[in-house]
């Protein structure tokens, strides 16, 4: 008799979602999929707002991401206001931007591995649930989780400075920024307290790699094969390949680092990505149009920007990305859970470039919009913590949004999510009469290396069905209306 296995809700991910496993009557793993069970229609909210509020308004997709919507948003509407195509800011506009950006970049990633993932590495896969959390981690390692809570905080005082508040911001704007860097908020970063200043950062960053090369050390087995397989990847780099998160143009490497998206200008994405709809999900299947849906979907994020860069521009994270490709011989990792490691060089990335940019005195220079000739449409794309995030808008003569289309980042993962998944599941369950917490852990595991933002994720095409139940207070059913989409 064949047994339907739900993990609900997914824990220690941003957003709602559940996972299904059907098992056959031999105890088999037979399908596996990955839902995402709610819906955000932010692509259909904004039409009909004057373009100038979307930086604002497509904050609110997320708390955990805000800082990429806003800045994904503003370099897409850099092309409407004529200000170019993400090249054309002025230098303290540009430099404020990434200042921000990197500040989000630092916060998420801090959040994801110190908050979210540390509790499976420090207590195991099967360790006790009471105290696989981040109050076990603050309860047993309490060097560990004062040391993420301050650097979480060191990334959102940046994100303060630059964007104005921690949480939905207003910094950047079509065209260049609203701001510039103070001396005094400079210094609250730059030099700040003993345990929240910039070079302090750096330090706790090389620190946090140390831990995790440690565990990969006493556990490669498990690293290296956990949801394993191989796949296309995804990212952005700067036109000389060095990693870049804030712009560049599209590269694409498949499992093997051959080249199937030759750095191509993703102001064109629609060219080369395509999306496919799924009954079972409200988030879409991204892939690349020339290898079609079953050959052409890909993975983005930190395991794919190591993949697909040639070298990190910052000289402690460069050496790390050294050591880390020596470890597959310069060819593309295709293990899931050494997401952590790319994951780890790039706060580390972050932590320098924070420290560069605060000592940059253009940040204090005056000349912040730029504008030109309008243009009816624009496309920004930014690397965000969890990988490529494409925003394209198109307006009216009246300055009114008609239409909008997001591919975010999670979105981009979802093929390789589900497969994570299948896989992991198999590893874990096939053959098992009983079913336990922590093989269903282990699934969560292989979602969680992806860092998943599923609220920005959930985006569908066409209408959604509708179904209101009226209840009594005893209970019972009353009337009920359903729309099928």
């Amino acid at each position: 008799m064949s047994k339907k296995i739900t993990i609900e809700p997914v824990t220690r991910v941003e957003g709602h979602g559940k996972v299904t496993i059907l098992m056959d009557d031999q105890a088999q793993v037979k399908e596996t999929r990955l839902h995402i069970v709610e819906f955000r229609g932010f692509e259909r909210f904004v039409q009909g707002r004057p373009y100038w509020e979307a930086p604002v308004l497509v904050q609110r997709l997320c708390g955990i991401c805000p800082v990429s919507h806003h800045i994904a948003a503003a370099k897409a509407l850099d092309v409407i206001v004529g200000a170019g195509n993400g090249d054309g800011l002025t230098a303290v506009g540009e430099k404020m931007r990434r200042l921000m950006h990197y500040g989000q970049f630092f916060q998420s990633h801090v959040l994801h591995f110190f908050h979210l993932s540390s509790p499976d590495f420090l207590f195991g896969i099967d360790g006790d649930p009471a105290l696989r959390n981040i109050i076990g981690v603050a309860q047993h390692h309490k060097d560990l989780a004062v040391q993420g809570v301050m650097m979480r905080k060191f990334g959102q005082e940046v994100i303060k400075v630059t964007a104005g508040k921690k949480i939905h911001g207003t910094g950047a704007i079509p065209g260049g920024i609203n701001k510039n860097l103070s001396i005094e908020e400079r210094d609250s970063l730059l030099v700040g307290t003993e345990l929240l200043n910039a070079d302090k950062m750096v330090d706790w960053s090389l620190a946090a790699l140390e831990f995790f090369k440690n565990y990969h050390t006493n556990n490669k087995t498990q690293l290296d094969n956990f949801a394993a397989f191989p796949s296309n990847h995804l990212s952005l780099v700067r036109k000389d390949g060095a990693l870049d998160i804030y712009h560049g143009v599209l590269r694409a490497v498949d499992a093997e680092g051959k080249r199937i998206l030759d750095d191509v200008d993703y102001h064109e994405y629609y060219n080369y990505i395509e999306e496919e709809v799924r009954n079972w999900s409200y988030m879409k299947f991204p892939y690349l149009k020339h290898l079609g849906k079953e050959k052409g979907w890909y993975r983005v994020g930190p395991l794919a920007r190591l993949n697909t860069c040639d070298f990190i521009p910052t000289p402690l994270a460069q050496k790390e990305f050294e050591e880390y490709k020596s470890y597959t011989h310069g060819k593309p990792n295709n293990m899931s859970l050494h997401y952590h490691w790319a994951r780890l060089i790039e706060i580390l990335h972050s932590a320098e470039v924070i420290r560069d940019l605060l000592n940059d005195p253009d940040l204090q220079n005056e000349d912040l919009i730029v504008k030109g000739e309008k243009q009816l449409e624009g496309v920004g794309v930014i690397e965000a913590p969890r990988g490529t995030l494409f925003h394209h808008y198109k307006i009216n003569e009246q300055d009114l949004i008609t239409m909008a289309n997001l591919i975010v980042s999670t979105t981009n993962n979802n093929e390789p999510m589900n497969l994570a998944v299948n896989k992991t599941a198999h590893a874990f369950m096939d053959g098992q009469a009983q079913i336990s917490e922590p093989m269903m852990n282990a699934v969560e595991v292989a979602i969680r290396a992806y860092d998943p933002c599923l609220s920005c994720a959930t985006h569908a095409i066409g209408q959604m069905p509708l179904e209101v139940n009226l209840i009594g207070p005893d209970g019972q059913m009353i009337d009920q209306k359903m729309k099928n989409g």
